[in-house]
């Protein structure tokens, strides 16, 4: 099975996330660093609606200037393009395999598409 993770190697539920994807025996694990190629607005639509979620909860909040920015309550195409332009916006990790696509907080919720 191969499994994408965006990945914030500076990140400890992304890291312990990566862990239980390489841990787990007959996984092919890609890791994007998102920070450093950051996904498409058109991905992330794709990516968050698999995941059964809207692009605000997706959004990371902490950390950044979000909230500040009223992205919270923006339009899912201004959240995109938002996430798109600026990656740190990117609430991580995403994994996405065959079975589907999680936000891996906390790192546990892999388990439900492996």
């Amino acid at each position: 099975m191969k499994a994408t993770i965006w990945h914030n190697p500076k990140c400890g539920t992304s890291r312990k996330t990566l862990a239980i994807l390489e841990e787990t025996p007959g996984v092919e694990v890609e890791v994007v660093e998102y920070l450093k190629t950051p996904p498409s607005a058109e991905k992330l639509a794709q990516l968050y609606k698999d995941a059964g979620i809207t692009p605000q909860a997706g959004l990371r909040t902490r950390g950044t200037d979000a909230i500040e920015r009223g992205l919270p309550e923006a339009s899912d195409a201004d959240v995109l393009a938002a996430m798109s332009a600026e990656p740190i916006l990117i609430e991580r990790p995403l994994v996405e395999t065959d079975k589907g696509v999680r936000l891996c907080r906390p790192q546990e919720k892999v388990a439900e598409i492996l």
